[in-house]
């Protein structure tokens, strides 16, 4: 009797856990993704005067959208400062939040979120106007330095000055465009943020050839998706579309020969755009969904060199975001 009913309970279990609505399901039966970004960030996350959004993280949330409904524009985009992105996810006000947000230990165990890879390893730098002549960091004690609040780097400034036997002053700001708009105005003598996004906000200066960036990069920033625990079919989903898009690159299929790269003889390509095998269903989605993501957006190199580049108005060096067999740390999964 008691084996029976402890069956019966097995039974049950699955069958509530059957039920239960995921983030997957909402996600169809609302039509469309909710994806957090930055409130605009050049090469990232920003809109045109038309409202459409254009950037390396919002080719991710487009790449997801591609795969799940083969329509890239079916995202809608919430625009979430340092403050408030981590509310938004916890709150499920969004599906994913695909926003410059570094990896760290204390993110990752304690709010409730899991980091589904690394779309761009950054690190945080500085940049000063020219007329100071300073050429290195090292040179800036006693400086005062604009810096977003809610974010790693007024830490990593603590650390930095700190372990230099430096003195600073930190003026902090809500918003980014508050802090780029400070330092433009002389409020302070340093900006500091992750080098991408200064490269990105030396482009909105009012006079961008009077600023340099400083050499030297002071953390580790590892940037990329994070959705909320709790849900590991869509977990895997979003961390799958990110290793078909480094795949894809690795395995020379991109946004245009994406569809005849089908019928190749390669079993890697064959097994990436769903010709071979049925590695969909584990997400939830048809086995063609990374060829749905790379037709309609391109994998990690062109998403990469479009917005952030050399041919892009940033023209940041692929540096550590190469693939990992051109000497970066860029390394898909294999799938299979």
């Amino acid at each position: 009797m008691k084996r029976i009913l402890i069956a019966a309970m097995g039974v049950l279990a699955l069958g509530a856990g059957a039920a239960k609505a995921t983030t997957l399901d909402d996600v169809k039966a609302r039509g469309a993704l909710n994806c957090g970004v930055t409130q605009g960030l050049p090469g990232f996350s920003s809109p045109d005067d038309k409202g459409n959004w254009t950037g390396l993280d919002v080719d991710f949330c487009r790449a997801v959208a591609a795969a799940i409904f083969n329509d890239a524009s079916k995202v809608r985009y919430t625009p979430l400062s340092a403050k408030d992105r981590f509310t938004a996810l916890q709150s499920g006000a969004i599906d994913v939040l695909s926003r410059n947000t570094t990896w760290t230990m204390s993110r990752d165990t304690s709010l409730g979120f899991n980091f589904a890879g690394v779309m761009y390893y950054d690190g945080q730098g500085f940049m000063v106007r020219k007329s100071l002549n300073i050429k290195s960091a090292k040179e800036l004690n006693g400086a005062s330095i604009c810096v977003q609040t809610g974010t790693t780097h007024e830490l990593n400034l603590g650390d930095y000055f700190r372990a230099n036997n430096m003195k600073y002053e930190v003026i902090t700001f809500a918003t980014i465009d508050e802090t780029v708009k400070a330092y433009d105005s002389g409020r302070c003598d340093v900006f500091t943020s992750d080098q991408s996004q200064i490269y990105a906000v030396k482009l909105k200066l009012t006079n961008a050839g009077d600023h340099i960036v400083l050499p030297e990069v002071i953390s580790k920033e590892p940037l990329g998706p994070l959705v909320r625990h709790g849900d590991d079919q869509w977990f895997d989903l979003i961390k799958w579309t990110y290793y078909a898009l480094l795949n894809a690159e690795e395995l020379g299929v991109t946004q245009k020969n994406a569809e005849q790269e089908v019928n190749s003889a390669n079993p890697e390509v064959k097994r990436l755009l769903g010709s071979d095998g049925k590695f969909g269903e584990g997400i939830g989605l048809t086995p063609d969904w990374a060829l749905r993501a790379v037709k309609l957006v391109g994998n990690y190199g062109e998403i990469f060199e479009r917005n952030v580049g050399k041919g892009s108005p940033l023209g940041i060096e692929r540096g550590f975001n190469k693939l990992w067999t051109q000497g970066g740390l860029q390394y898909g999964m294999p799938i299979r």
